[in-house]
């Protein structure tokens, strides 16, 4: 415990030498972050083009607003951080995927470097996302839907949650709340009945 009572101070040093311009703190602050913060954005997105950008795009915002850190846990605020980076990445990547459509199967060859394939945890999530629960989530209201998506399929806490989304904790946990009982109540719609006999 006191470990990380100790790293937890460490990095609130390093973070008030970032604000201050020490590179060499954003260097320490780096190698002491970069490599969990590569797994667990490795874990949400198999391209890892994407998660290296990503990844840099982190620290970047890092080094602009580390005087914005106010004194939570580091790794918590971090990930926040690099969470909203790749949200950011995936929408950027489905609007250029609607002007591109240009199925990865049907392309010519040589036509490129060829895409990574989808981790499975994409492809479960895909599959969640355009099956009955995809449906179900699209009849929800937006923002009961991205509190779902914070929490459930980028695994954030409540309190990242609510940084990412600029929102209360306590919203948080009443958003989820209206959320799950909204997505039963339209995957009842959708399949009255999951044992298959009468209803």
């Amino acid at each position: 415990m006191g470990g990380h009572r100790e790293k937890d101070e460490g990095d609130g040093a390093l973070l008030r030498a970032v604000a201050a311009g020490d590179p060499a703190a954003m260097a320490a602050l780096y190698d002491r972050h970069a490599g969990w913060l590569h797994a667990r954005l490795t874990r949400r997105c198999a391209d890892p083009e994407v998660v290296r950008e990503v990844l840099q795009d982190t620290f970047v915002t890092v080094w602009r607003s580390a005087g914005a850190h106010r004194g939570e846990e580091a790794g918590g605020w971090l990930w926040t951080i690099a969470a909203r980076r790749l949200i950011d990445a995936r929408r950027a990547q489905e609007r250029a995927g609607r002007l591109e459509t240009t199925p990865i199967d049907t392309a010519p060859a040589g036509a490129g470097p060829a895409l990574s394939a989808p981790s499975a945890e994409e492809r479960a999530l895909t599959g969640l996302e355009y099956g009955d629960v995809g449906t179900a989530l699209n009849r929800i209201s937006p923002e009961l839907r991205e509190v779902l998506r914070a929490t459930v399929v980028d695994g954030l806490t409540t309190r990242e949650t609510a940084r990412l989304l600029g929102i209360p904790e306590g919203t948080v946990k009443s958003r989820a709340m209206r959320a799950r009982a909204e997505l039963r109540a339209a995957l009842a719609q959708l399949t009255p009945n999951p044992m298959g006999g009468p209803a």
